[in-house]
């Protein structure tokens, strides 16, 4: 299995869910990726202050539909963010055996970078070969 990187960027939009003042805060997410993958997502997130400025934790599960290098299908995505008093630790997984379509059998991970407002993402993924076998 071979490793590939998809790179582009996203739009996001969080919509609140529930009381504001809630101590847990939920969120619905709707994704616009662009580049390597291109189509959209939907999911939630919750998400947690401190008392202390600059850190926060947050989790999140979404699904993605979208063509993936020229493969058409849908997957899952989970996360778990925290930052520790202005320092950001994101891990963002494919969920496994969620890829539907062209995209059944894919593995991999997401960085996501944000600059001057704008999302950027790199994909590492792979494709098992006996998935990927005739959908071509």
């Amino acid at each position: 299995m071979t490793e590939t990187a998809a790179n582009g960027t996203f739009d996001v939009k969080l919509t609140p869910m529930g009381a504001a003042a809630a101590p847990v805060g939920a969120l619905a997410i709707a994704k616009t990726f662009q580049g390597d993958l291109e189509g959209t997502s939907v999911g939630q997130m919750l998400a947690i202050g401190t008392a202390v400025e600059g850190s926060a934790g947050y989790v999140a599960m979404e699904r993605v539909t979208a063509t993936l290098s020229g493969r058409e299908g849908s997957f899952a995505l989970q996360h778990s963010g925290s930052m520790d008093r202005g320092t950001p630790s994101l891990l963002v997984s494919v969920v496994p055996d969620s890829g539907t379509g062209h995209l059944t059998g894919l593995k991999g991970e997401m960085d996501i970078e944000i600059e001057g407002g704008k999302h950027f993402y790199t994909f590492r993924y792979s494709l098992s070969y006996r998935h990927c076998q005739g959908s071509d």
